[in-house]
């Protein structure tokens, strides 16, 4: 239980009716939540107006009323706070309710179209390693050391994050590693956060069905820079020309990681196969299990974050080189001489990249094919480019359901086939069940291929008309190859 007024601490407030130092039980912005003596904060969400439901949360026993409109009828007895943003106003009330934690924690945040989660999981891999209590708030998972909460958002709502952090506190990590999606930079899920830094990995074309422009979605992600106290660190990726956008007004200080310019921390490729990359970081040649330039990146990113926060060079060096990274990013699977990888590659950018870094890879011998699909309900303008890019850098392609939501997968289908030229149709078949995409993939396939199985990554479950049934792309691929190696 909280005062409310001491909740408010830096809450930016219009008018306030009622008792101020009533007591609260939780903070709660979804009115099903509501129990007695709960904070009911009402949010203008994208779909639903918490306004709405202001009415329900009294009648369920919340004592105060959180809003940016008060209702029109005021009930006696209900304290009513009108605040001018009620999103950020959520954030930083959580915060104030379990005793800013992230003020108690170093709480680092990584955005970036790709790249996030690897970047994240590498660094909650790599301070266990060195022997640190960590919390990890990704995509995949939420972890407080080796327990696992399932994630059910990239970035979990403003109530859950500092829950969670205060969790973390409270079984005494001293880091925590989270990404921050634009979604969330913008929704203010992370308002109230005391960043010690922040992490810029690249921008490319995603989320346009939300944000509408892609000048909106990068101010979604330069909004994380400009928010970073002066004594925290930004640092961006000096190779994405966006990367120095990101820093513009920026009080925090300014590092750059990079393979192809000047930068703070620099690498340079010396091999790149299946089996892993060789850099060269400072003189120093170390390999590392991971595959291809992007994850090059995610590596340097880890490196900058961790030299930052004042670790020593050669011993984080030495501990990411016995990393494998995130599930679901470039998952190797071999069996019966045929390889499969599993990616969660869902842009035009990161199919790109894990596309070309299978093709610097392979000798040519053998066939690469491509299983890819697009979500459905989500931006519809990648969904010919997607497929352009998986016909023009594969030997064959398979387009199949993602998840497809509420949308008819083979509209979906006929999107994709869209992006693709009469000259090229020979070499991509449409098969609207995933299974038997793979399937169709394996049966195709001889000793030597390489399958590659795009969009779903560390996901276990496929999402139909509301409906989310269990679905592994990792798990389906490795029976059916076994089976084929059996018989």
């Amino acid at each position: 239980m909280k005062v409310l007024k001491d909740i408010l601490y830096k809450v930016s407030l219009t008018s306030t009716i009622g008792d101020m130092e009533i007591r609260v039980s939780s903070i709660v912005f979804d009115s099903r939540n509501v129990m007695a003596r709960s904070a009911f904060v009402a949010i203008a969400g994208t779909q639903v107006d918490g306004h709405e439901f202001i009415a329900t949360a009294q009648k369920k026993g919340a004592t105060v009323i959180i809003c940016e409109k008060l209702p029109e009828e005021i009930t006696e007895g209900i304290t009513y706070v009108q605040v001018v943003n009620s999103a950020k106003a959520l954030g930083i009330i959580a915060s104030n309710f379990f005793d800013n934690p992230s003020q108690k924690i170093k709480v680092v945040g990584v955005t970036g179209t790709n790249g996030k989660t690897t970047t994240v999981t590498l660094l909650h891999q790599l301070f266990v390693a060195m022997g640190y209590s960590t919390g990890l708030l990704s995509t995949v998972e939420n972890k407080i050391n080796e327990e696992v909460i399932p994630a059910t958002h990239t970035t979990p709502d403003a109530v859950s994050v500092q829950a969670l952090l205060r969790k973390m506190v409270d079984e005494g990590c001293t880091h925590c590693f989270m990404e921050a999606s634009s979604h969330a930079i913008v929704q203010e899920r992370i308002a109230g956060l005391k960043l010690a830094g922040a992490v810029f990995t690249n921008i490319t074309h995603d989320h346009l069905d939300y944000h509408g422009t892609f000048d909106e979605y990068i101010k979604a992600k330069k909004k994380l820079f400009d928010e970073l106290p002066k004594d925290a660190f930004a640092l961006v990726n000096g190779d994405d020309r966006r990367g120095s956008v990101m820093l513009q007004n920026c009080k925090a200080a300014h590092r750059t990681f990079a393979l192809k310019t000047s930068a703070d921390f620099k690498a340079k490729i010396i091999s790149n196969t299946l089996e892993g990359l060789e850099l060269d970081i400072n003189g120093k040649q170390i390999w590392f299990r991971m595959i291809g330039a992007f994850n090059a990146y995610n590596l340097l990113g880890a490196l900058g974050v961790a030299s930052l926060l004042g670790e020593d060079e050669d011993e984080v060096l030495r501990a990411l080189s016995a990393i494998r990274g995130a599930k679901g990013r470039f998952d190797r699977i071999s069996i019966g001489g045929i390889i499969a990888i599993v990616d969660y590659a869902h842009t035009p950018d990161a199919l790109d990249n894990v596309l070309k870094t299978i093709n610097g890879v392979r000798t040519g011998n053998e066939q690469l094919i491509t299983v890819v699909g697009c979500g459905g309900n989500r931006d519809k303008t990648k969904r010919p480019i997607m497929a352009k890019l998986a016909v023009s850098e594969s030997n064959k392609a398979i387009f199949t359901s993602d998840n497809p939501r509420f949308e008819d997968p083979m509209a979906i289908l006929r999107e994709m086939q869209a992006g693709v030229g009469l000259s090229e149709i020979r070499k991509t078949l449409t098969i609207e069940d995933r299974r038997e995409a793979i399937k169709t993939a394996v049966m195709l396939s001889k000793k030597g291929d390489i399958i590659l199985i795009a969009g779903k990554g560390h996901e276990d479950y496929q999402e139909i008309q509301g409906v989310k049934y269990h679905f592994d792309d990792a798990e389906v691929v490795t029976e059916i190859l076994e089976q084929l190696t059996r018989n």
